[in-house]
């Protein structure tokens, strides 16, 4: 059944601005029942987690539901759900947990499509350690980051694999399954960064072979967040930098200090947002959330298809978002004008698609576009027929 986008829309409060918003991939815009959510945990009484008072208690089915909630999600035990205050800050204190583990002769992988977030807290733990950090490249003809790629970096001192599950750049979705597979044969570890890629798609951290795995809420309807997912068992393993009166439970003994509860609110009520989607579905909510993703992905596969034929058609664009399994993200250039240029010019006419690198770095200089890197347009469960066609219009006017 195909999204009812309207009925979406009119539950976004921020839409009424009026601008054509394809900045999704760096956030999105909040429904009215999460920020409802958010209000109400903010307006009962909240104290730290316990059974005794009314603000204990709140505080707890706080704590508890959102677990339940990315759970269903990301497919894992509630136990297994890590929450911080982003997923930069997590892998950070991921990678710090892991390296007390790591030496002169051991190895990590990481990829030049990534993001930095999953790319300088693996380099900068490696180094302290004495480590050796091992580089994985991309075709930038392609965009595609091909499972023998990985491989001829890895080996039997290899003792981590950080790899995208899909670029936040140009929306490339590696084989993640194939390359789990590569890791663990070589004694590895996988983590996963998941930030762009929860937005679009049905995570399931065992089917993508993942040993570790970071999202953020705030890349699918949410409030600012971080949250890791892992197996409650493989967690049990590690033992982070903690203080010493706080618990030492899993998956508490990974969370520094008092959670936000209101966020926490505000994230059970986007995966239930998320989970509606798709209003005939019916079943768990785990089985709701698979029938939403696969209605969104029929609904953001149309509308990439009209943008990437509206480019072609206005010519002198580059489109680099050019992988066969890809996200509705595309990253893209005007011959003749600076991306910070195109991107106020399409400002001026209501329409948000930011320029930048986004913190790919690495890959955006790997594409041959520096610093300055393109204009990115992303779509979300809100974004519209007619979005699309403001965007195209706003391109046909550039002064070229």
């Amino acid at each position: 059944m195909a999204l009812d986008v309207e009925a979406i829309r009119a539950l976004i409060p921020a839409l009424t601005s009026g601008s054509a918003r394809f900045d999704a991939p760096g956030g999105t815009q909040m429904p009215q029942p999460v920020i409802e959510a958010i209000a109400e945990a903010l307006s009962r009484p909240l104290a730290n987690r316990g059974q005794v008072t009314e603000g204990e208690r709140n505080a707890d089915a706080l704590v508890t539901q959102a677990r339940q909630a990315l759970g269903d999600l990301l497919g894992v035990r509630p136990r297994g759900v890590v929450f911080g205050r982003s997923a930069t800050q997590l892998a950070y204190d991921l990678s710090r947990t892991l390296a007390k583990d790591w030496g002169p002769g051991d190895e990590v992988v990481v990829t030049r499509l990534d993001h930095d977030s999953n790319i300088r807290p693996w380099v900068q733990a490696a180094r302290a350690a004495g480590a050796t950090v091992r580089w994985a490249d991309f075709d930038p003809d392609t965009g595609e980051l091909l499972v023998e790629q990985v491989a001829a970096v890895l080996s039997e001192r290899t003792r981590l694999v950080a790899v995208t599950a899909a670029s936040n750049l140009t929306g490339t979705c590696p084989d993640v399954p194939a390359l789990a597979a590569l890791a663990h044969e070589a004694g590895a570890l996988l983590h996963v960064d998941a930030v762009h890629y929860a937005a679009h798609a049905a995570v399931d951290l065992a089917a993508l072979g993942a040993d570790t795995l970071v999202c953020s809420p705030y890349k699918f309807l949410g409030p600012h967040l971080g949250v890791l997912a892992a197996d409650p068992e493989f967690l049990e393993t590690l033992r982070p930098d903690k203080l010493l009166p706080s618990s030492d439970a899993v998956p508490e003994r990974f969370e520094l200090g008092t959670l936000p509860y209101e966020l926490l609110a505000g994230t059970r009520a986007a995966v239930d947002f998320l989970a509606g989607l798709e209003p005939e579905a019916r079943g768990s909510r785990r089985e709701r959330l698979a029938a939403s993703f696969a209605a969104l992905e029929v609904h953001e596969d149309a509308l990439r298809a009209r943008i990437e034929q509206g480019l072609a058609d206005l010519g002198g664009i580059t489109v680099h978002s050019r992988a066969a399994h890809r996200t509705p993200t595309l990253l893209f250039t005007v011959a003749g004008m600076a991306p910070a240029e195109v991107s106020r010019h399409l400002a001026a006419q209501g329409v948000d698609a930011p320029a930048g690198t986004f913190y790919a770095v690495e890959a955006a200089h790997r594409l041959g576009l520096g610093d300055e890197g393109g204009v990115r347009v992303g779509l979300a469960p809100y974004s519209s027929a007619e979005d699309v066609d403001r965007l195209l219009a706003a391109l046909s006017r550039l002064p070229r």
